[in-house]
């Protein structure tokens, strides 16, 4: 009778307690299981504002636009450097002291008395030294070596501050869709100058046995190579000055439209003048006639026309080239001045009035330059200068272009 009393006791209480944490279960579930819901979604929010934060770092915008824009401001700085050493070369007539071409073993020139002998013999076998230095010595011969070895170096420098951050910038996202072509049209664009570049260099190494001139490189590969050289420099120096500067907010009228059509013609007149110049290096036609403003007695030499047919004057004939390179000088110091004073008479952007002023001083230095080098009979330093005003002048016309472009639709 206590034993069943007892049992029943233990069972009721056993039964009463099992109710009770059922029903303070069912009430504590609810808010635990929000609390983990919660929890969960604040932790997929968070995951998702990071994932959000690296693609905006990462899309191109105003900073990573400024870094690329810098960064090509640069590579033309270093194509100008390669422009001005290349005519130095050239005035310097080394740039025949290397009769091979190897992308990674001429990077290491001669060390010993052994080498510099195995590369000066080389040399000897080419009609420049058989023709024009048959008495040179082996000290003058490494300084035309060095010389175009520098040049050729710091092509190879170019390549790589183009194509190495090319690689680094991709991957991080910093090209628009549009900007990657442009970056991959320059990254080929210098690969095609460095071939053009030995292609300029073999015609100088020919042998031409019914020529009687001194071996030179062809005035028309000369002129390619400077001016593929010239076309990768402005390319950059737009791109570089367009993602730099935001473009101003003209009110386009139509003396507005007469100005850009005008500084278009100019830039565009500038830039053929700086390439006839090639013509005027690669036959030393600075050396036919040496005064100014007349060519000898006359203000139009007897022998302009002299070669036939008659358009072979225009790109073989000594006194044709300098005489059309007198007319393109003369022509784009007109047409700057004509800008200058179109654009006096209009309201622009301070910006555009000093790029304005700025290229036309430019264009009355380069010309006074190029008649000191002729009366002077082309001596080295001064006609390394007149070529480096060339690039300046164009540098300067690119900038106004960059100022007077349109907004952006």
């Amino acid at each position: 009778m206590l034993l069943s009393s007892l049992r029943t006791t233990v069972f009721c209480g056993c039964r009463n307690v099992s109710r009770g944490f059922q029903h303070n279960g069912s009430q504590v579930r609810p808010p635990l299981r929000q609390w983990l819901v919660q929890r969960s979604q604040s932790t997929i929010a968070a995951e998702v504002g990071v994932t959000s934060a690296r693609v905006a770092a990462t899309v191109p915008n105003a900073a990573t636009n400024r870094i690329v824009g810098r960064w090509l401001l640069g590579c033309s700085g270093l194509v100008v450097g390669a422009v001005v050493l290349g005519g130095v070369t050239r005035l310097t007539e080394s740039g025949l002291s290397m009769v091979d071409w190897h992308l990674v073993r001429e990077m290491r020139p001669p060390q010993s008395q052994a080498e510099w002998e195995a590369e000066f013999s080389k040399y000897q076998q080419f009609p420049e030294f058989k023709v024009m230095n048959h008495d040179m010595t082996l000290p003058e011969f490494k300084f035309i070596f060095y010389m175009e070895w520098g040049h050729r170096m710091w092509g190879r420098l170019v390549g790589l501050a183009y194509i190495l951050p090319t690689a680094y910038f991709w991957r991080k996202g910093y090209f628009s869709r549009s900007m990657k072509g442009r970056v991959m049209g320059l990254c080929g664009f210098v690969f095609f100058q460095g071939l053009l570049g030995w292609y300029m260099v073999k015609s100088g190494l020919e042998e031409k046995p019914e020529s009687y001139d001194v071996p030179r490189v062809s005035q028309y590969r000369l002129s390619a190579h400077l001016g593929s050289a010239l076309l990768l420099y402005c390319a950059s120096l737009w791109t570089g000055l367009t993602l730099l500067r935001p473009p101003h907010k003209l009110t386009e009228t139509s003396r507005l439209l007469q100005l850009r059509r005008f500084a278009k013609g100019t830039g565009g007149l500038v830039f053929l003048t700086a390439l006839s110049g090639a013509f005027v290096a690669g036959l030393d036609a600075g050396l036919v006639y040496n005064s100014f403003p007349k060519m000898g007695e006359r203000w139009i030499p007897d022998d302009l026309l002299a070669f036939s047919p008659t358009l072979k004057n225009f790109f073989e004939n000594p006194t044709t080239v300098q005489f059309d390179h007198r007319i393109l000088a003369i022509s784009s110091l007109t047409a700057i001045t004509g800008l200058y004073m179109f654009s006096r008479r209009m309201v622009l952007p301070r910006r555009a009035k000093i790029a304005i002023s700025l290229l036309t001083a430019a264009a009355y230095g380069q010309v006074a330059l190029g008649i000191s080098t002729l009366l002077l009979y082309v001596p080295t330093p001064l006609a390394a200068t007149h070529q480096s005003g060339s690039v300046v002048l164009l540098s300067l016309a690119i900038w106004v272009l960059a100022e007077l472009r349109k907004m952006p639709k």
